[in-house]
């Protein structure tokens, strides 16, 4: 891999805006808020940025600078320890199975702002042709809605009307065509923005990440100022000391920052290849972390700000009113909207922001997959443009499935067991190559060639110790939430790459086991900075720091 040409940021902000719009979700604004308020309000903020500073940010550095220091994506960056590199394979797997729901979850926010210029908004009454007898408005009493006995206009707009939705995951059925075509649309949006790579991106990235910030600063102000908002808000962060007692507070905790901040996934390190070789990510690598968990808790303060307010029009406590997931973004936050003056204008507001909080995922995503495939297929970068077509369109058809009427069922599955096993195998892995097989002190070395900058301890501890048993918690406790044999299947699909490549390496090598498993975990020929003139100064730099230099294969 060295001596290829490799793209590069225009700027550094670029990168950093990249990230965050990356490691900045969906998930903030649907997943944390419920979990926070779930899980003792502002007490769980004290596992919450603890595992922050533990995990999270080690994590995020860690990887940053394996993909800055090789130029190399998810895939090549495990020339580190090619006994490994499944794991590589693992994670473009694992972006691929996501990426397919993903799609589907952002066509839904098109779909809706494009009913909510219709007034009054279709989702505020009853008495439509798509509504059940079951259907009743929320105007009063709305605690005995939980059973099953009666749902809400909401919920039979997105489930009934938008979805089709069938009973189980065993019915299919057809192709909703309205979900059909606003993937479709979605999919345009997302290769137009993509096409020329981080060129593109790069540029794209300062509206689509800024502004949900603008518009998360208008629902804020908005919010509180709405009847009941602070009983919401209070709700939300008022400290309930004796859930920090309870285990699975602390394990959420941990598996909320792991999963939001996406380490594991491929994405960090793609990003971080198309850095200036000698730039110090260490602040963007504190910045990137600290700036999604604020977002998570401001992002609570504005959705509970919402949910308080329901709450008293419909004179029920706010836990009534308050989910997660899907339900919070397309039920609840709908039905507190249409309470609201304007009601069109704060729609129309929060889908656009809901849709720009999720493409930029997107974007982070797909390209994590096409910088793995060309880093190993480097013969295709010349023809960048047509992969990108052909990867967007391969994935645009995986991701029909869930534009069918049991695809929520589908996207549920695939988001609740896609990851678990495969991130913290691949974090993992990352640790072991990078910490133990490639070791401390070549490691620190290269921290200080790249960014000037000498490697602390603290890095090393977090790294080797503390790190791996976090990760073996998150494991055991994901791990336990796996339903089935279909959820276990797609909890192992991309894991297998790891034992099938590493047999393949070690079937490959020659001596006995043990002689091969000490060469299969030496860094390959291929593993340090991409650029030659700069290789050449690593060398030598290793020469007068004292590393003996037949202890890792170089090529010049």
């Amino acid at each position: 891999m060295a001596g290829r040409p490799h793209e590069r940021w225009d700027s550094q902000l670029e990168y950093l805006l990249s990230c965050l719009g990356y490691a900045v979700g969906i998930g903030n604004l649907w997943r944390f808020p419920y979990l926070c308020y779930r899980n003792g309000g502002g007490a769980f903020l004290i596992p919450y940025l603890l595992t922050l500073v533990t995990c999270g940010i080690p994590l995020v550095y860690l990887e940053t600078f394996l993909g800055q220091f090789a130029s190399a994506g998810c895939i090549s960056v495990f020339n580190i320890n090619p006994l490994f590199k499944g794991a590589g394979y693992a994670a473009v797997i694992l972006n691929v199975i996501a990426i397919t729901y993903f799609a589907s979850i952002m066509s839904y926010p098109i779909l809706y702002i494009y009913h909510s210029f219709s007034s009054p908004l279709p989702w505020q009454s009853c008495g439509n042709y798509w509504n059940t007898e079951k259907c009743v408005e929320i105007t009063g009493n709305y605690t005995f809605i939980g059973n099953g006995s009666v749902t809400t206009p909401e919920n039979e707009f997105f489930h009934i009307r938008l979805l089709r939705m069938s009973s189980d995951i065993t019915h299919i059925g057809g192709i909703v065509w309205p979900i059909f075509w606003c993937n479709v649309i979605c999919w345009i949006l997302v290769y137009l923005c993509i096409c020329n790579g981080v060129k593109s991106v790069g540029k794209i990235v300062y509206f689509t990440v800024l502004f949900p910030y603008v518009v998360l600063c208008a629902l804020f102000i908005r919010g509180i100022t709405l009847p009941g908002a602070w009983q919401g808000i209070q709700y939300f962060i008022l400290p309930d000391w004796n859930q920090l007692t309870k285990p699975k507070v602390w394990a959420d905790a941990a598996t909320q920052i792991f999963y939001s901040l996406g380490p594991g996934w491929g994405g960090l390190v793609s990003m971080a290849s198309f850095n200036r070789f000698h730039y110090d990510n260490l602040r963007s690598s504190i910045i990137i972390p600290l700036v999604n968990s604020g977002t998570s808790i401001w992002a609570g303060l504005v959705v509970f700000s919402v949910l308080g307010f329901a709450a008293e029009r419909a004179g029920v406590p706010v836990g009534n009113v308050a989910s997660a997931g899907p339900g919070l973004a397309f039920v609840t936050y709908p039905t507190a909207v249409s309470m609201m003056p304007a009601p069109n204008f704060w729609a129309i507001t929060f889908f656009v922001m809901l849709f720009f909080l999720g493409v930029d995922t997107m974007f982070v995503t797909i390209e994590a997959i096409i910088a793995g495939v060309l880093d190993e297929f480097t013969q295709l970068r010349k023809r960048k443009r047509l992969v990108t077509f052909v990867t967007c369109f391969i994935l645009f058809l995986l991701s029909i499935i869930c534009n069918t009427e049991g695809g929520l069922h589908v996207l549920g599955l695939l988001d609740a067991h896609v990851a678990i096993a495969c991130v913290p195998v691949v974090c993992g892995l990352e640790l072991i190559g990078a910490v133990y097989t490639y070791g401390p002190k070549r490691l620190a070395i290269d921290v200080l060639f790249t960014t000037g900058r000498p490697l602390k301890p603290i890095w090393i501890v977090l790294w080797r110790y503390i790190i791996p048993v976090l990760l073996l918690i998150i494991t055991t406790y994901s791990l336990r939430d796996a339903a089935g044999l279909a959820g276990w299947s797609v909890a192992m699909i991309s894991v297998i790459c790891v034992p099938i490549h590493g047999a393949r390496v070690l079937f490959k090598a020659k001596g006995s086991l043990k002689q091969r498993l000490v060469e299969s975990c030496k860094p390959s020929s291929d593993w340090g900075p991409n650029e030659p003139e700069i290789r050449e100064r690593w060398i030598n730099f290793q020469n007068q720091n004292s590393l003996p230099t037949n202890s890792i294969e170089l090529k010049k």
